[in-house]
């Protein structure tokens, strides 16, 4: 009887959970994540690193930024609430009633600022709200010249993945303007780049800025041109008025002449805006010498070794490529109609070149 169990048992499969090891189930974890992939016959795509061959994309944890984002909205308006206490309030408004010089002085900083603080605020909301260009579901060039060149190569044998990857590929120029995205599945028009903090492709991407927690690309990087500058001139101009407060700071803070919080205000406003005018000031100088040169900051590296950038048309050009030809609009954050029909470059999708203007 007891053989015969024993024998009933082997023919019958134990209905007991097989144990899997730690090794064998860190092996299958790595597996599903990272999948092999089979090898190119593309030479582009066999110089990629290896990172980017794999299907699981590390740059999804880059869109944690735009939380940052968002507090970085909160410390600007707090920034701007702080100045705006200090020089109209308890600065120069309270000698609007002196008479004389005094007031006329008075009068004259406070409309200024307030004229600067409505053109910047005017700035922000447009570079924050606008969209920088999204490239239309299923884009292709308009122009079929490269195909008819002899380009018989699919556009997945040299797929643009990353914005320093059109330099390290080796791509032919007439390929660039075919390039595709493989995170967004789709077409990539001229100086078009994939944000890993907002997860789309950038018409004629400058920069993701984390204080507009939003991208600077072709339809609002006049706007944020114009935040630096009226940032800039408003943060100067409360340094210029808020120097002799500043000065008279240990004077009456040892004399008790005016309150404490008042006091400590006034010295963080005089800092925080010596700060960012500084560095505001950097930031001009260097957008403006990309603007000269119709380049982005994400181009300069493209643009080494060149001898003459193909979007260079000229500095007047240039600029009207970002600002458009209505000059009566140059410092306000709008576009004249007539701009946005003749101007292919702000819509973001077609540049013209050295090429077709010498032609």
């Amino acid at each position: 009887i007891q053989k015969k169990k024993e024998k009933e048992q082997s023919d019958f499969p134990s209905h007991r959970p097989k144990r899997v090891q730690i090794p064998e189930l860190a092996a299958t974890i790595f597996k599903r994540l990272f999948p092999p992939t089979t090898r190119s016959r593309s030479r582009s795509r066999s110089r990629l690193p290896s990172c980017f061959a794999m299907d699981f994309n590390i740059f999804k944890l880059c869109s944690g930024l735009k939380f940052l984002g968002y507090l970085m909205i909160l410390l600007v308006a707090a920034i701007i609430a702080v100045s705006y206490y200090v020089v109209v309030v308890i600065t120069w408004g309270p000698q609007l009633f002196h008479g004389a010089f005094k007031s006329l002085l008075s009068f004259s900083i406070i409309i200024l600022f307030h004229l600067l603080l409505v053109l910047l605020a005017w700035s922000y909301i447009m570079v924050v709200s606008q969209n920088p260009g999204s490239v239309p579901e299923n884009w292709k060039p308009t122009s079929e010249e490269n195909l008819e060149a002899g380009i018989s190569t699919s556009l997945s044998d040299y797929m643009v993945l990353d914005n320093s990857a059109s330099t390290s590929l080796d791509v032919p120029e007439s390929r660039q303007a075919l390039s595709y995205c493989r995170f967004c599945r789709n077409g990539k028009p001229p100086r078009c780049h994939h944000c890993s903090v907002c997860q789309r492709c950038v018409l004629k991407m400058d920069h993701h800025c984390v204080w507009v927690v939003n991208c600077v690309g072709a339809r609002n990087y006049k706007f944020f041109l114009l935040f630096l500058l009226y940032t800039f001139l408003e943060t100067t101009m409360d340094t210029i008025v808020l120097l002799p407060s500043f000065l008279k700071f240990f004077k009456e803070a040892k004399g008790h002449s005016n309150s404490p919080s008042d006091l400590a205000l006034t010295f963080l406003a005089f800092v925080l805006n010596l700060a960012f005018a500084l560095s505001l000031l950097c930031f001009i100088i260097m957008h403006a010498s990309l603007l000269s040169s119709n380049t982005t900051s994400v181009e300069v590296y493209e643009k080494k070794g060149i001898v003459r950038w193909k979007y260079d048309l000229g500095w007047k050009q240039n600029f009207e490529q970002v600002f458009g030809r209505r000059k009566a609009l140059w410092l306000f954050p709008l576009f004249a109609k007539e701009d946005l029909e003749n101007i292919p470059a702000l819509h973001g999708l077609n540049f013209p070149t050295c090429s077709d203007a010498e032609s």
